[in-house]
């Protein structure tokens, strides 16, 4: 049985990002399952440290964005949305150049507390970044 929504498409996810840093980063919803979400981002020089490494905030905006879009995605759209609180990341394996694939699970994903365990791949399917994220649900801004 399916946590999100049923009415829900990666195109409704990717419409979010307009306007808005995952659309920069070039962040792309192209999965939802039935208790994931799977994004993926370019590594390309704007998400890039200096030394030519995906850079680690780059990483951890990708993760924050996919875990709202997840608490969006289970709640009531009209009226909550799901906020960040806390999020931290072990970054495992750099990675230089393809997609990172981002996979967004839940691990609590009722009541006024969200968390996720989100976990990016390189694009040779090794595990680059863990992440644990916790959303908060509040009323929409109006």
């Amino acid at each position: 049985m399916s946590i999100w929504r049923q009415d829900l498409t990666v195109q409704d996810m990717n419409a979010l990002n307009k306007g808005t840093m995952g659309e920069f980063m070039g962040i792309d919803f192209i999965e939802i399952g039935e208790d994931y979400l799977i994004a993926e981002m370019p590594v390309e020089d704007k998400v890039k440290q200096p030394f030519g490494l995906l850079h680690g905030g780059a990483s951890v905006a990708l993760a924050e964005t996919v875990g709202s879009v997840a608490s969006w995605a289970i709640v009531n759209a009209d009226r909550f949305i799901g906020v960040g609180i806390e999020i931290n990341a072990n970054h495992l394996k750099a990675v230089t150049h393809g997609k990172v694939k981002c996979i967004c699970k839940g691990v609590k994903t009722d009541g006024k507390l969200h968390i996720w365990d989100i976990r990016l791949y390189n694009a040779l399917g090794e595990l680059s970044c863990i992440c644990r994220f916790t959303t908060m649900v509040v009323p929409k801004p109006i």
